[in-house]
């Protein structure tokens, strides 16, 4: 089973600091953990630091262990996959070479039918398999995502890392994606991170939340532990209340503002 915990991570761009001694885990295969906080909290640099894209100080701990618990293998840094917020992928390529090339990047250029079936899996379990033919740079921003979410998944990492990845979805496509990499990280025992700004969403599909707030933890544990009315005044600056549907399911309902965050000028 995978396993990854994160010791006193840090990052500075010049002086200015933008992550300080974050520290979160054991996380487990299986595990979804969304990761929140107001915009700029640091949530990306903190992805990246995961992914070693960016140095820092403190450590990220990764290890395959046994039954037992102990280590048994050293796992490779090709195993932890980030997806950023937008697709970087060359517009001239159809998204079946798009994604197939995500798919072998590090490995042998030899194509299987393995890597095929992967592919097309995935393609169609997203529902883009009727857009293979089509280049990346004539799809809408919400397809484009899509592709990026097929990227990533077809690598078929240890680790995911997942920036924003709903944030050009309609409602029905996000909660496709949301269900289908839930279900994938269950299915797969894979560890998988989402930076996401639905509160409604988090307490629906991820188990574990890590709040960050001007590049420093603020909780870490479970979903419905640490998302409370408290939180949501303290870190969003917003009056709300949690309510449980007839489904035990939790969901954040805003009643208002506590403060301005933003200033207009007449």
């Amino acid at each position: 089973m995978v396993t990854l915990q994160l010791h006193q991570l840090g990052a500075t761009i010049g002086k200015r600091t933008i992550l300080a001694d974050i520290s979160a885990g054991p996380f487990r295969g299986g595990d979804v953990i969304a990761v929140i906080g107001p915009n700029a909290a640091g949530k990306s640099t903190l992805f990246k630091r995961i992914a070693g894209l960016t140095a820092g100080a403190g450590t990220v701990e990764h290890a395959i262990e046994n039954e037992t618990g102990s280590q048994t293998a050293t796992p490779p840094a090709s195993s932890i996959c980030y997806m950023p917020q937008n697709l970087a992928a060359n517009a001239v390529l159809s998204v079946y070479e798009a994604v197939l090339l995500a798919r072998k990047q590090g490995a042998s250029w030899r194509v299987s039918d393995d890597d095929i079936a992967i592919v097309d899996a995935t393609l169609a379990a997203l529902g883009i398999l009727e857009l293979s033919e089509r280049n990346i740079g004539a799809l809408s921003g919400g397809q484009q995502q899509l592709v990026g979410i097929s990227q990533a998944l077809v690598r078929e990492p240890d680790i995911l890392l997942m920036d924003e990845p709903t944030s050009a979805l309609d409602l029905s496509r996000s909660l496709e994606v949301l269900e289908f990499v839930r279900d994938l990280a269950k299915q797969q025992g894979m560890i998988i991170f989402i930076a996401i700004h639905d509160l409604n969403h988090v307490l629906r599909y991820a188990d574990k939340t890590m709040i960050i707030a001007n590049g420093r933890l603020v909780a870490s544990g479970d979903s419905h532990d640490v998302i409370t009315n408290d939180m949501l005044a303290d870190v969003y600056g917003v009056r709300a209340r949690l309510e449980e549907c007839r489904l035990g399911i939790r969901h954040v309902m805003v009643d208002g503002t506590l403060k301005s965050r933003i200033g207009f000028q007449k």
